[in-house]
This record gives structure tokens, sequence and C-alpha cells, in this order.
């Protein structure tokens, strides 16, 4: 069945930005003389930058100000943001579905600020298109409130709703908002039970019946 409404996660998965978020990160650290964990990627991977930042503290003896590591590394991924290219086949499903009438909207743990540039970057920074950030909710993923909000915004039932996502953080608010939710990692990683895993490009096509 055809959902009524598909909420993106961003980063990782509808634009291929999550190496741009580990460089910004590697720099801000090496930088302060902290050299970054070979498994970096895999800690931070749908996480939003509070969490890391606190991570960070814990774990790697970081002792910047918060608002002074966030600034660094957004200063970074603004100056590198015009390499960020959509994640291949992403965007012709977004416009296919948008085609068809299917409402969408984009819910990323990361602040307005970075999901603002990515729509830039990769061209669907439309009038109207609805977006959830962090900044717009008390508790990120893997909390449900972003994917309930975006049922709120475009009034559609979370039962009729679908939600795409690369991460297993993502993946695990999708399914606890009562969301049909497709796993479309970028690597192999396990998904959160009930979450339905999407091998392919061709196999995420399938599902969301655009073949």
């Amino acid at each position: 069945m055809k959902p009524k409404a598909v909420y993106w996660d961003m980063d990782g998965t509808l634009i291929d930005s999550e190496p741009l978020h580990e460089q910004a990160l590697i720099a801000v650290l090496t930088s302060l003389g902290i050299t970054p964990p070979a498994d970096l990627h895999d800690r931070v991977v749908g996480i939003a930058a509070r969490p890391v930042y606190d991570m960070m503290r814990e774990e790697f003896g970081l002792d910047l100000p918060f608002d002074d590591w966030i600034l660094r590394k957004y200063v970074y991924y603004m100056e590198h943001a015009a390499q960020l290219k959509p994640r291949p086949g992403a965007i012709e499903i977004f416009r296919d579905l948008k085609a068809l009438g299917v409402a969408q909207a984009i819910v990323s743990n990361s602040d307005r600020l970075i999901v603002e540039i990515n729509l830039r970057a990769i061209g669907i920074d439309a009038p109207g298109i609805k977006t959830v950030t962090r900044n717009d909710v008390r508790a990120g993923k893997p909390d449900p409130e972003p994917f309930l909000r975006a049922a709120y915004l475009t009034g559609v039932e979370p039962a009729e709703s679908c939600v795409i996502e690369d991460s297993p953080t993502g993946a695990t608010a999708g399914v606890a908002a009562g969301m049909r939710t497709l796993f479309w990692p970028q690597q192999t990683m396990t998904g959160p039970e009930g979450a339905v895993r999407m091998g392919s490009l061709e196999a995420l096509r399938e599902y969301l019946e655009l073949d």
C-alpha cells in the first residue's frame, strides 16, 4: 500500500553528507590536539550534536565549551558544503512521490542551519517544504517526537506514514512513532526490530510502488 506521507531523514539518506560531518569533527578534534578514533563514524552516525559533544568530553577529554565546539564544526561544514551531493536515487524518489501527490517532510537530528544548507545544496529548498529539525523538538531521535511532529505538520496519521532512514537511531524513532520504517543504510549494519531493511535502491522504489 502506497503511504500517504513519507518522512525522509536528511544526512546519509537524502544527501550524502555523513562524510563531511565526519571530516568536520576530525578537523575540530585534530585542531585541539585530539586524535579521532578509527570508529568515529560508526559512533556518531545519526546522533544529534549535543550527545556527540558529551561523548567527546567524557571519552576524549574535549574541554571546549559546546557553543565554541559547534561553531568550529559548522564553519568547517559550511566552507565545504559545495561538495555535497544527493544520495544516488534519493532525489528521484523524492520528486516521483511529489508528482504523485504524496506528502513529504524532512526529519533530521541536525540543527536547522545544517538542514537548510543541505536542502540548498541538493536543490529542493522550495517554498513550503516541511522540515523538522533538532531545534523544533524537545527530544531528538531515537525519541519518536520528530516523526510525530512531521505527522502533525502533514496532517497524516502515523500508521499511514512511512519513514526512510539510514541509521539505527533514526529507524528506532520511526518504529517508536508507529510508522512503517524503511531502513536504507549505506553500509552493513543491523536495524531495529520492526524496521524493514531495504537492500538496494530498486527495493526501495518497489516498496514505495514507484516501479
